[in-house]
């Protein structure tokens, strides 16, 4: 880590212009710049809630073979979500992050020390894993993929540095069609949410103007690093093409987004502290009552391209 750039949290209106040419570079401003708050704006901790829900992703669709894998690498740890939870979920023994935000990996490791658990961190670009081939058992990433501008190049980088027989699971990424639906009820309950909250009545809901307009700029990088959207079949195909086997792709969550994307705009738009446990507990319990919906029922008559999030997994030949 001694050689690793410093975090720069606050981005200027010059950087944010200059990154509007260069996805790299927002990536790492946007990043960041979210880093010391993510875990809150999406609702991130490290207990049973998000151990279940990383441990659910990885068993969907990589299923229960070879645990616990004794050493995984996150691929754009952000705060070290899923590595760490899949850690204390009894899937991996070792892990290492690596993200392009110094700001990132500076949390994930904080939040790695703090749980006890045994991880090293690096900053690293995709394209060029900074590790030795055949170094990992397991290369795993949460919302990772559709930031990274050359894919075929990130898949063989993670082919390269897993060892023969080892697996790779990307979960959390967008699907063309759910990003579509996604992204325009948030800006509708965004629009709604800080336009009513300026009447008289609902003032103290409304966050402070300097937060919402830092919020605005932050979205702003946000659209930049939100470079890929996929459909399911065409990733399997990106990373067979890469040299991957057994590939296969899994889908999640069509009401769960619907009803999810709206929650969180509507969380980022007003004071936490007005929202308290008895919203927390409907939001959670509502979300989990829609993803068994989708995965009993849903899933049996939609098609696939229909869900918001896409998984993948795949094996190095051995």
């Amino acid at each position: 880590m001694a050689s690793d750039p410093a975090p720069n949290p606050h981005a200027s209106a010059e950087e944010v212009e200059a990154a509007r040419s260069d996805l790299k570079l927002a990536n790492v401003l946007y990043h960041d710049w979210e880093a010391d708050t993510y875990d809150e704006k999406w609702s991130i901790s490290y207990d049973e809630r998000c151990i279940d829900y990383a441990v659910g992703r990885f068993r969907a669709v990589a299923g229960e073979r070879d645990w616990p894998y004794e050493h995984a690498m996150e691929l754009g740890c952000g705060t070290g979500f899923f590595l760490l939870n899949l850690m204390q979920g009894g899937v991996i023994k070792k892990g290492s992050v690596t993200d392009l935000s110094p700001g990132m990996v500076r949390v994930a490791l904080r939040n790695a020390a703090g749980l006890g658990l045994d991880v090293d961190g690096r900053v690293a670009d995709a394209e060029r894993i900074p590790y030795e081939d055949d170094t990992f058992d397991l290369v795993v990433g949460h919302a990772v993929l559709h930031h990274i501008p050359d894919l075929p190049a990130a898949f063989a980088e993670v082919l390269r540095v897993l060892k023969p027989g080892g697996r790779f699971v990307f979960a959390g990424e967008p699907t063309r069609v759910g990003d579509w639906y996604a992204r325009r009820l948030g800006r509708i309950v965004w629009w709604l949410t800080t336009n009513i909250t300026k009447l008289e009545p609902l003032r103290e809901w409304r966050r402070p103007q300097s937060e919402l307009d830092e919020s605005s700029r932050a979205a702003a990088l946000e659209a930049i690093v939100d470079i890929h959207t996929f459909d399911p079949t065409a990733l399997e195909n990106l990373a067979r093409a890469a040299g991957a086997r057994e590939v296969k792709a899994h889908t999640e969550e069509l009401s769960a987004a619907l009803f999810g994307w709206p929650v969180r705009t509507f969380e980022a738009a007003v004071p936490p502290e007005k929202l308290g446990l008895r919203w927390k507990l409907f939001a959670y319990k509502s979300w989990l009552r829609l993803s068994w919906l989708d995965e009993n029922v849903l899933r049996r008559v939609a098609p696939r391209e229909l869900f918001y999030n896409v998984m993948i997994t795949g094996t190095k030949t051995s």
